[in-house]
């Protein structure tokens, strides 16, 4: 007699629930329309640290993020266009690149004539809300347009006890800004009625510096934590790459630093607690996505939903010394990012096609059935949905642009503009006298040598870096935003003749 395994029993009764609910038609069509969209959005989440994933760590428990992504879809190979916050988010609202929505760093507001997707959606008469971390206008946290209904705070926030401005209104809270921001989702959820709707939920975790839950810290303490392969001071990790690498390390955004010193002068005995405290973070933020994705299967709205999560960009964890993002590293630019429609993705769909935070955008309005107007500004994303519900799409991209600027107040990281397609990527680095960068992911998927003075890859690199600047300069993206000092300030002055 053969021996049933619980993931084997899980699979025959997914399947036959499946079957029964497509012989008595309850099953949608793939082609309807989804009713709603709720879009969950993290901060600094690495496309690894889920449970599922071959690379994550062996103690990281992300249940919430396995069930999505065995009930639903994972997207193997997303990325963002930018890594770093609010020029990431512009991109997710406005489905374009960095140079043409002109957010390029944190501290700028969003330009005037800015148009974000949910107003196209308020234009068709669903229902908008906005609930968490916006952070683009980085001291303002009034209600922005596009949403009907608004919950937010100014730029990072704090991870404990935070002040949302709901509706123009402050509110003061006790408790962890992860759970608070999901009670505020979920009771818009409970109050939205019949109405179509579209939620984004913005998370603060797990951004920099790593907070968990207080019932949630320390929970890793007792499991060793590994170091990357790049991390090590040997020659061998430096030698071909550029010299603002190997300097990092030692500024700002390097481990060795740590913003505020050395990691207790010494990174290796430090560098767990780091690491151990992003771990504990995420399964947090994993707890309180599960509390969505539960009330959405409970209340019967699952039915007719879209959920999709995200990360804003990656981040490293000591990958070639560095922490944070903002560079073109697999690290810094790979995205976790799941999709969860019962009924309509096929349970455990695995999608290795190169996807971006570009394509959000274009998704919800294709999930919804909602035409952008003609006179807006275009979009350059693609919708996903054909890929989340297993159709071939014609003509699929096979490469991506990615763009950063230098920013005065973190200098350690330089303008860098790269071009990464399934196997190579270039990285041109703008304004400093250095290498380049070249590398073979297929080979050498750690991004250890450098191949750009590598004679027999001289052709290649042209190419590569032709193709960069023919397409940036196509679509505008060869104009360097450059930011005064802070406490710079504007003046008129007559010219005396």
């Amino acid at each position: 007699m053969h021996t049933l395994t619980k993931k084997k029993i899980t699979s025959i009764s997914l399947g036959l629930f499946a079957f029964v609910l497509n012989i008595f038609g309850q099953v949608p069509s793939n082609n309807e329309k989804f009713k709603n969209v709720v879009l969950i959005l993290s901060d600094d989440h690495r496309f690894d640290f889920l449970g599922f994933h071959e690379d994550s760590p062996d103690f990281l428990e992300t249940p919430s993020f396995d069930r999505m992504s065995q009930k639903g879809a994972h997207m193997a190979n997303a990325f963002v266009t930018t890594s770093l916050c609010s020029p990431s988010r512009a991109t997710i609202l406005t489905g374009q690149y960095m140079h043409r929505h002109k957010v390029v760093d944190n501290q700028r507001g969003v330009p005037k004539k800015t148009r974000f997707f949910p107003e196209y959606l308020q234009g068709s008469g669903i229902l908008t809300a906005y609930i968490g971390k916006w952070h683009m206008g980085h001291d303002n946290d009034t209600p922005r347009k596009g949403f009907d209904h608004w919950a937010s705070f100014k730029g990072q926030g704090v991870y404990f006890n935070p002040e949302f401005n709901i509706n123009g209104n402050k509110k003061k809270f006790e408790g962890y800004n992860a759970d608070i921001t999901t009670k505020l989702a979920l009771d818009y959820l409970k109050n939205v009625g019949k109405k179509r709707f579209f939620l984004q939920v913005g998370y603060k975790a797990v951004h920099y510096p790593f907070q968990p839950a207080k019932r949630h810290h320390g929970r890793y303490d007792k499991f060793k934590v590994p170091l990357p392969q790049t991390m090590s001071l040997t020659e061998r990790n430096y030698e071909t790459q550029s010299n603002w690498i190997r300097e990092r390390r030692y500024g700002i955004h390097g481990i060795d630093h740590m913003e505020t010193g050395p990691l207790d002068n010494d990174p290796v005995p430090s560098f767990p607690k780091l690491y151990r405290r992003f771990a504990e973070t995420v399964h947090g933020l994993d707890e309180n996505v599960g509390r969505i994705i539960n009330y959405l299967d409970a209340s019967g709205l699952a039915e007719d939903t879209l959920v999709i999560y995200l990360g804003d960009n990656g981040f490293a964890l000591g990958e070639h010394g560095f922490y944070d993002k903002r560079d073109a590293f697999e690290e810094s630019i790979r995205i976790p990012m799941l999709a969860y429609a019962p009924g309509r993705i096929k349970p455990g769909t695995k999608i290795s096609k190169m996807v971006l935070n570009l394509d959000i955008a274009q998704t919800v309005l294709a999930a919804m059935q909602v035409q952008k107007p003609k006179d807006t500004p275009e979009m350059t994303g693609k919708s996903l949905l054909p890929l989340l519900l297993d159709q071939t799409p014609a003509n699929w991209r096979k490469h991506l642009l990615y763009e950063y600027h230098w920013e005065w107040n973190f200098p350690a990281t330089p303008t860098t503009l790269a071009i990464r397609t399934d196997r190579y990527k270039y990285i041109y680095y703008h304004g400093i006298w250095d290498k380049n960068g070249l590398y073979d992911l297929q080979t050498d998927p750690h991004e250890r040598y450098n191949l750009i003075r590598i004679p027999a890859f001289n052709k290649l690199a042209h190419e590569l870096r032709t193709q960069l600047f023919n397409e940036l300069n196509q679509m505008g993206g060869l104009s360097m935003p450059i930011r005064p000092p802070k406490d710079f300030q504007f003046y008129d002055r007559k010219l005396r003749r």
